[in-house]
């Protein structure tokens, strides 16, 4: 099983924060708040749709990201960024799409045969179903991945994207659509990667998938996937049975919100009090977090892959920096929280309080979240002790980011303001000959 480590993820949106030398800022906040890595969505030329995600040029970077009056090069610019990341005390991780590139991509004349192409002589496009309804995607054009007559040329040009973007600093890869590329490319890509750069990491972009296909992509070699905690209610099984059949597979990343959803603190209509219960929830679920920029701002304009400018940053008076931190200070200090831990959600009384208790594998440290379900009232917990709640039987230490309370009675008796999550650690004792950290 993967040794915990920590993977505190910022997700800086390139048509937000605009130019690359005016992302220092960003990074500078980042930092502050506790994240150790910067997920950058593509920032790659983009085919005549415009989108992030419709690569034309795997090779130039997309206009509105560099400042063509510097002396510096694209490439330095970018480079240029990544250092100063670097210094402050976090790696970069960028979007790997090579499901698909532009339709009006000049590799489609270049190398037909390395393409999907329909019964009229027409490339083929990706589509998915969604809600039922199939979507096609007219931008883009789909690699044959699976038929192509020159399988090894196209497999050797995917490995010219990946050096490149690891020669510009980048140390991880957001495999887009992951599932959609048979498993065997993604097995060598990422092992031969390795074998240059080992300190490279994968994360396969899963949503929608069956804990089956997830866990089967997932064996490929890649070292992180995306569950899908955002969409929990807290109450039904399915997430728990999701995490325990991938957990062992790799370790997975939560997000309170991302580029493709709704904005987290207009959905919830602007409830703060719910914003910082789904941090704090995807914070300690899982063994990485990802959060995009400006939802420490409550930001509630969604992202766009096409339409989004740095004039759409929001003025508000909403400010979860000092939260935020305190929560990612928790993980960051408690390995239990950076490991796809054995976890179970215990029976209370209130079912309206969810308890969830949290053992590491790693350490000797067992954890219970307390969380209030509901985000506009109060709700009242009790209990005789909290310590039977946990294996050991030892006493426990409140670590909270809000109200940590410095003593526990027993019985102990509380009532949580509306969404607030109490986070408890204890540590396991062992007979000396059996001690372990």
């Amino acid at each position: 099983m993967r040794k915990p480590e920590k993977m505190i993820i910022y997700n800086i949106f390139p048509l937000l924060a605009g130019k690359v030398a005016d992302w220092e800022p960003h990074l500078k906040r980042a930092s502050e708040m506790g994240f150790n890595w910067v997920f950058v969505n593509p920032v790659q030329y983009p085919g005549l749709s415009g989108s992030l995600y419709s690569i034309k040029d795997y090779f130039r970077f997309h206009p509105l990201l560099v400042d063509e009056e510097s002396v510096q090069s694209p490439e330095e610019q970018m480079r240029g960024m990544i250092k100063g990341a670097e210094k402050l005390g976090l790696r970069m991780m960028i979007d790997l799409v090579i499901n698909h590139c532009a339709v009006d991509s000049g590799i489609i004349k270049e190398h037909p045969e390395w393409f999907q192409w329909d019964k009229k002589g027409k490339v083929v496009h990706p589509s998915a179903s969604e809600n039922g309804k199939k979507v096609v995607w007219g931008d883009l054009a789909k690699y044959d991945h699976r038929n192509s007559r020159d399988r090894e040329g196209l497999y050797h040009f995917y490995v010219k994207i990946i050096d490149f973007l690891i020669d510009l600093g980048f140390h991880g890869f957001r495999c887009d659509a992951a599932y959609q590329l048979p498993g065997s490319i993604w097995e060598r890509l990422i092992r031969e990667t390795k074998k240059k750069h080992p300190d490279t990491l994968f994360f396969a972009e899963t949503l929608g998938c069956s804990p089956d296909q997830t866990r089967k992509t997932a064996g490929a070699g890649f070292d992180y996937i995306f569950n899908s905690s955002k969409w929990w209610d807290f109450s039904s099984p399915w997430l728990l049975e999701q995490y325990n059949l991938t957990r062992e597979t790799a370790p997975s990343v939560s997000f309170p919100e991302s580029h493709d959803t709704e904005r987290l603190y207009k959905e919830l209509g602007g409830n703060m009090e719910g914003v910082k219960q789904r941090y704090l929830f995807s914070a300690l679920f899982s063994s990485a977090v990802m959060m995009p920029m400006g939802f420490e701002f409550g930001f509630q304009k969604k992202l766009h892959v096409v339409k989004t400018r740095p004039g759409d940053w929001e003025e508000t008076d909403v400010d979860l920096t000092h939260f935020i931190g305190q929560v990612n200070r928790i993980k960051e200090n408690y390995p239990l929280f950076q490991e796809e831990a054995p976890t179970e959600i215990l029976y209370a009384e209130n079912p309206e309080v969810m308890v969830m208790w949290k053992a590491s594998t790693h350490t000797r440290h067992e954890a219970l979240l307390i969380l209030n379900k509901d985000i506009h009232h109060p709700q009242h917990f009790e209990t005789k002790r909290l310590r039977d709640l946990m294996q050991s039987g030892s006493p426990c230490t409140d670590v909270s980011p809000e109200y940590p309370l410095d003593y526990l009675p027993e019985p102990f008796s509380y009532d949580l303001r509306p969404g607030q999550g109490i986070v408890l650690v204890t540590a396991r004792e062992f007979k000396d000959e059996d001690q372990s950290d």
